[in-house]
């Protein structure tokens, strides 16, 4: 009797955004988890983060405002599923109207005392990867977002 596989695509529904970040995973993933750290460097180049809550726990969520340079506000929602430091977080991210916009995987790899950042979007459909990608300009935010963490964490680590 053949067996079959069901595999999962989702090249056409993600975003995967990488670098290459001079501090130790340990660092990076502290910087990413702690609301004294995120509000440094989350988002794109002229946003500001504001932090009302974080719970870095499963089921925990993470409430935080964030303000483009034109002065428009984006409240989001992480509900986090998966924490293990520190190496990975796994997160749905959304609002409070749509808590389930994206699902989120980071991972934290070790480089040798440097941080290989990998942070995977799937999106629930092609058409929404889309439309953030063109509306939005997702994947240079994402960009934007990670140079701002490397940068940050540069500088916890020449603190430390």
């Amino acid at each position: 009797m053949p067996t079959t596989t069901d595999v999962t695509r989702t090249a056409d529904r993600e975003i995967v955004t990488t670098r290459l970040i001079d501090a130790p995973p340990a660092l990076v993933f502290e910087a990413w988890t702690d609301p004294r750290h995120v509000e440094h460097w989350f988002g794109p180049d002229g946003f500001v983060t504001t932090t009302a809550s974080m719970d870095v726990r499963p089921g925990g969520t993470w409430r935080f405002t964030m303000r483009g340079p034109d002065g428009t506000l984006w409240p989001n929602v992480v509900t986090y599923e998966e924490i293990a430091p520190p190496s990975r977080l796994v997160y749905r991210h959304g609002d409070d109207e749509n808590p389930d916009m994206f699902h989120v995987t980071v991972t934290f790899e070790d480089r040798g005392g440097r941080t290989a950042l990998i942070l995977r979007s799937v999106f629930p459909t092609a058409a929404a990867r889309d439309f953030v990608v063109r509306e939005r300009g997702a994947v240079e935010g994402g960009r934007q977002t990670v140079a701002r963490l490397a940068a940050y964490a540069a500088s916890m680590r020449g603190r430390a």
